[in-house]
């Protein structure tokens, strides 16, 4: 999508407010929002002003002053504000000399595609994540002079088989045993749905969803692999919009990769492949069907 092309396009959408993000060096997405009359083709190089010093790991207050360059190819509608939102994703730039900022994640994973390229060895790094995540009702924790404690809680916890639900109707998956069970144990596959059918319209290619194996609401959404930059923007809108869905329905989503004691824990589970002129690498007449490029290095080498 070209700047043209996204004025049309938050012209036909109805777009009132253009919401800018970008990603911080620990990773977490941040935004301002500015009114569409903001936003014009001249945006998509001359950027929009903020503080760099307010975000973690970046500018001294005395060079504070970035820009933020909207990336067209990244436009869509947010799907859960009540004005009507264009979200465009950004890349960091100096202000002065326009070069593009060293600490953007954004930035450093277009060096590593540029830099694949430039060995010889591939055009094409395809990154399929396996993002998984539990589905909670509660959250609570404190730390204090005087104590400190965290308490979760779901509806599907085991822990809770013996509590006074008026009724408890059981089903509740034991430690281990969340694996593709069917309703009503698996409580969560109408929001799961939910949150599948909100990434697919925002373009989002997804695979499947399912439970996991723990209690307590574990849960797996499978997007269709990408190159890597693509892959990294949509994983930001994946985790966006499972903590926003959930959060509208009384749920509160987290990826940390271990919140429950003695119960499977949350990983990534990242399928890599490089390709290169249409062709994959990795694939090949060695063990297991993969080819010398995978196993590295043959030992007369």
């Amino acid at each position: 999508m070209t700047p043209a092309q996204v004025m049309a396009m938050a012209k036909e959408k109805g777009a009132k407010i253009v919401d800018i993000r970008f990603m911080d060096f620990p990773g977490m997405w941040q935004h301002f929002s500015v009114p569409i009359s903001e936003l014009s083709e001249s945006s998509f190089e001359e950027g929009f002003g903020f503080d760099g010093s307010s975000i973690r790991g970046w500018q001294p207050i005395n060079a504070s002053d970035m820009l933020v360059v909207p990336d067209a190819t990244t436009a869509k509608i947010d799907p859960f504000f009540k004005a009507p939102t264009l979200v465009l994703i950004g890349n960091i730039v100096d202000p002065i000399t326009l070069e593009a900022y060293s600490r953007d994640p954004r930035n450093i994973a277009k060096k590593a595609e540029a830099y694949l390229k430039s060995t010889g060895i591939g055009d094409t790094a395809f990154i399929g994540p396996e993002a998984e995540f539990f589905i909670f009702d509660d959250i609570r924790y404190d730390s204090q002079r005087n104590g400190a404690f965290y308490a979760i809680d779901s509806i599907e916890g085991i822990w809770n088989s013996g509590r006074c639900e008026e009724p408890n109707l059981g089903y509740k998956p034991r430690h281990k045993e969340g694996y593709f069970p069917v309703p009503p144990t698996d409580k969560f596959q109408d929001l799961r749905s939910d949150m599948l059918l909100t990434l697919e319209a925002l373009g989002i290619d997804v695979e499947c969803q399912h439970h996991e194996v723990a209690t307590s609401g574990q849960s797996e959404i499978d997007m269709r692999f990408k190159p890597l930059l693509q892959m990294a923007d949509q994983l930001m809108w994946f985790k966006y919009v499972l903590k926003n869905v959930a959060y509208k329905a009384g749920h509160t989503v987290t990826f940390m990769p271990k919140p429950l004691f003695e119960d499977n824990g949350t990983g990534m589970h990242t399928h890599i492949s490089i390709w290169k002129e249409g062709k994959p690498l990795f694939a090949g007449e060695k063990y297991a069907g993969v080819s010398q490029e995978a196993c590295g290095p043959s030992a007369a080498s």
